[in-house]
């Protein structure tokens, strides 16, 4: 699970360390596992935010852990051309490549920390496949997609592409250096992320070594949300274990604790996860399908919508 990495993490700016004795620990309300599915033409997922209400969500919708999975030649796997409307999607690819096109002209190659943000908006069409030479080689694909939604005064603005390469992310490092912090929106500790989001949300990606300890500030205007792409350990004051796959969803507070397991009994891992955190935004919301919208009468304008062809069109040239 390379993503970005670099050779001396020392080098890197530290987290101002929290002063826990005038700050609120944020304690784990639930935690959860994620089932495992299929997507698109097949490929394996696991739906992260299963389980979790759409209040302690918001404004996070849907979640998926594409992979971890180590394709035969042949194997790999996309989605086909499919529509959205009235919200963001941001597909970050840790292992592997994927390829990404929409009806608007936004798209190519995405792979090894970098990260795709499509503004749905008003509507739009797009496919994300692997390329022609992964699908021939097999080779190793993970990553994440998450939905974001949109407020109602944001569901028909034009749609927007922002393609984030890696090199544009703030990586930080814990005190002692066995933290590694990959932020991607927002800001954490005035370390800001490079995406440019219409709702105020913080994403980062972070690898904590084997029996190290990541204290974490978190804006607390937001919600606090915790998936474990890889690796064990625990989190919170009263230890809680986590693995791969699971979800710990976050109550209010300043900071949250997070440290990563030592397996006596087999060769050490670092763990990793996909931190989250957004501000509601506390309108009602009915989906369905590939469409976020505030009511089942928008829903039923969607699907008209995309019918008679005003979400746009496939490019020429494409299939």
């Amino acid at each position: 699970m390379p993503a970005v990495t670099v050779d001396d993490q020392m080098v890197l700016p530290v987290l101002t360390p929290v002063n826990e004795a005038f700050l609120q620990e944020r304690p784990v309300r639930q935690l959860t596992s994620a089932p495992s599915a299929f997507e698109g033409e097949g490929f394996p997922v696991r739906r992260a935010f299963f389980g979790i209400s759409n209040a302690d969500l918001d404004p996070f919708i849907h979640m998926d852990q594409m992979g971890e999975v180590e394709y035969a030649p042949g194997e790999a796997k996309g989605t086909p051309w499919h529509p959205h409307r009235g919200f963001e999607t941001v597909t970050y690819i840790i292992d592997g490549t994927f390829q990404h096109r929409d009806s608007i002209g936004g798209g190519g190659l995405i792979s090894d920390g970098d990260t795709q943000w499509m503004t749905a908006g008003a509507g739009i069409l797009h496919i994300e496949r692997p390329p022609e030479e992964l699908v021939a080689s097999g080779g190793l694909f993970h990553g994440i997609q998450l939905w974001v939604n949109l407020p109602a005064r944001a569901k028909w603005i034009d749609p927007k592409y922002q393609d984030i390469s890696r090199d544009e992310l703030a990586l930080v490092r814990s005190p002692d250096g066995g933290a590694l912090v990959r932020v991607i929106a927002g800001s954490i500790d005035g370390h800001a992320g490079p995406g440019s989001t219409h709702t105020p949300i913080t994403m980062a990606h972070a690898t904590i070594a084997p029996g190290a300890k990541l204290t974490l500030p978190w804006p607390s205007h937001q919600n606090g949300l915790v998936y474990v792409l890889g690796g064990m350990g625990s989190i919170g004051s009263q230890h809680h274990a986590l693995r791969t796959g699971q979800l710990a969803l976050l109550g209010s507070g300043d900071y949250f604790t997070v440290e990563g397991a030592v397996d006596t009994a087999s060769p050490a891992t670092q763990l990793d996860l996909l931190i989250l955190g957004g501000e509601p935004i506390g309108e009602p919301v009915a989906k369905y399908g590939p469409f976020v919208m505030n009511s089942t009468q928008e829903l039923e304008q969607a699907f008209e919508d995309f019918r008679s062809g005003k979400m746009g069109s496939i490019p020429a040239g494409e299939s």
